[in-house]
């Protein structure tokens, strides 16, 4: 407890671990006697020496306040740091216990990581894009008596940064092209905070603050980021923006990223910037083409008698267990019971050596809207019922696309199936999910006329509900017939499926 004296790490930098971030006086030197009030100028200035004055009293209530540190938490046994993606909250405002603080992210996925108690922000130590190490302190929050006292009287607008600024950065911009970097405050005219990478790429490039203000911005709260300031700066060398500088407006509500449009023969030309997940995932996607042989065999299901079950049992099973009955829990049984047959399948390749695994951990796809993919593991599957399973994939499911779920459930995977058949795909080709040997694509299922043997009246035509499955594997420890006998295995365990199953 105490008064923050100095900040030695700007928002933006990334440092190693152990450096000193910042000083904060402790309560007996804060209890020295303070020089009388500096008299009120203009609201401007005064806010301005309420940011940069670093001795301010300490109110008596003040004393009163505990601090509460929020730190970077373990995501995992092997996680042994992360990013803070985007803080949710400002210095400044309230907090309630367990309400969504920030996002942080790994290698893995990112997550949103609760407040651990009620009360003020007070301080915000680690800023948007830094990595910092397990255990780090990545916040503070005062609680107590005295928080609703303090918050009242102290001035909201200045406190809304993390890094101190010279002073000259809230002074009016004098016009000079050569100092562009102090004319630029931390906010904008429409209170739009600017990050210090934002204000220093500005600076590089001769923008003034009024120039600034006038690109909008895609992130949280219309904040004008890195990507953003770049493809504006691309279409001002193209000179396709308007020549007519665009009055700053106040925001309400974020921004689109602005469409960057290139003259060419070809035509008009949209820039995307790839988010982090979706570099994360080419990333992937590259190495397991570039690692393993991939070889597709493909087997057409009768999955009349399942979808039957599903349909006689779902309403009733959803009312008993709480969640719904889909085909996916037959899916992940069926594999099982092919790894079971055939164990290679369920292995990764080190170098020349072959590792099989003993415990069947399946990995299951769950799409993220249009932003990408996520593959969520289902620990033991082979030791869970339908109903064990239909829970598992359920929680996973739905912790995935809420950004709940841990870096350690996304590994340790031994075999992964994807459902394309949820978005309308008969069939797909899927790439290997990396360090594993085998994937399976689930396609649609579609109702058609096909032959099948009936003991009495021989060959006959009916209706079925028919599917496709498709197994992506390595080629450098499965060969076809392998590949083949594992997927007419579970071919075989889903056609087997009584109709009349009770579940």
């Amino acid at each position: 407890s105490g008064v923050l004296r100095e900040i030695l790490v700007s928002e933006g930098e990334t440092v190693a671990v152990g450096t000193v971030l910042a000083r904060i006086a402790t309560e007996v030197e804060a209890e020295a006697p303070t020089p009388a009030p500096t008299p009120p100028a203009s609201e401007a200035a005064s806010l301005a020496e309420r940011v940069e004055e670093p001795s301010q009293p300490k109110p008596a209530s003040e004393a009163e306040e505990e601090l509460v540190e929020v730190v970077m938490p373990k995501m995992g046994e092997s996680i042994t740091e992360g990013t803070v993606v985007t803080w949710l909250k400002r210095v400044g405002d309230r907090v309630e216990v367990d309400e969504p603080l920030l996002e942080i992210g790994t290698d893995k996925v990112d997550t949103e990581v609760p407040s651990p108690a009620s009360g003020v922000l007070r301080e915000i130590l680690v800023s948007e894009g830094e990595t910092v190490a397990v255990g780090t302190v990545l916040a503070r929050i005062a609680i107590g008596a005295a928080v609703e006292e303090t918050q009242a009287r102290a001035p909201k607008a200045p406190q809304r940064t993390v890094a101190s600024q010279p002073s000259a950065q809230a002074s009016a911009p004098s016009g000079d092209g050569a100092s562009v970097a102090t004319q630029i405050p931390r906010r904008g005219p429409d209170g739009r905070f600017y990050s210090p990478l934002v204000r220093s790429i500005a600076q590089k490039e001769g923008l003034s603050p009024q120039e600034l203000a006038s690109i909008p911005g895609s992130g949280r709260e219309g904040r004008l980021t890195k990507q953003d300031l770049l493809q504006y700066l691309e279409q001002r060398r193209q000179q396709v923006r308007p020549s007519e500088p665009v009055t700053p407006q106040p925001k309400a509500a974020p921004q689109p990223a602005p469409e960057v449009v290139a003259a060419s023969a070809e035509g008009r030309i949209e820039i995307i910037e790839m988010d982090r997940m979706r570099q994360l995932i080419a990333e992937h996607m590259i190495r397991s083409k570039r690692t393993a042989a991939h070889v597709t065999s493909f087997a057409e299901v009768d999955v009349t008698n399942l979808v039957r079950v599903r349909e006689r049992n779902k309403e009733r099973f959803q009312q008993r267990e709480g969640v719904p009955l889909t085909y996916l829990p037959f899916f992940v049984q069926a594999v099982v019971e092919a790894l079971k047959a055939y164990p290679l399948l369920n292995a990764s390749v080190e170098g020349t050596r072959i590792l099989v695994k003993k415990d069947y951990h399946i990995g299951i796809a769950v799409a993220l809207g249009t932003t990408g993919l996520v593959v969520p593991v289902i620990r033991d599957a082979g030791q869970k019922n339908l109903v064990g399973l239909a829970k598992a994939i359920a929680d996973l499911t739905y912790r995935a696309r809420n950004k709940q779920l841990q870096p350690d459930e996304l590994q340790g995977g031994t075999f992964t199936i994807t459902n394309v058949g949820s978005l309308g795909s008969l069939m797909g080709t899927p790439i290997i999910n990396q360090p594993q040997v085998a994937i399976l694509a689930t396609g649609a299922i579609k109702k058609r006329p096909v032959v099948i043997e009936h003991p009495e009246l021989g060959d006959v035509i009916a209706i079925r509900h028919m599917m496709y499955l498709s197994l992506s594997y390595d080629h450098r420890i499965i060969d076809g017939a392998l590949g083949v006998a594992f997927l007419q295995k579970v071919v075989d365990v889903l056609e087997s499926i009584p109709p009349d199953l009770e579940l």
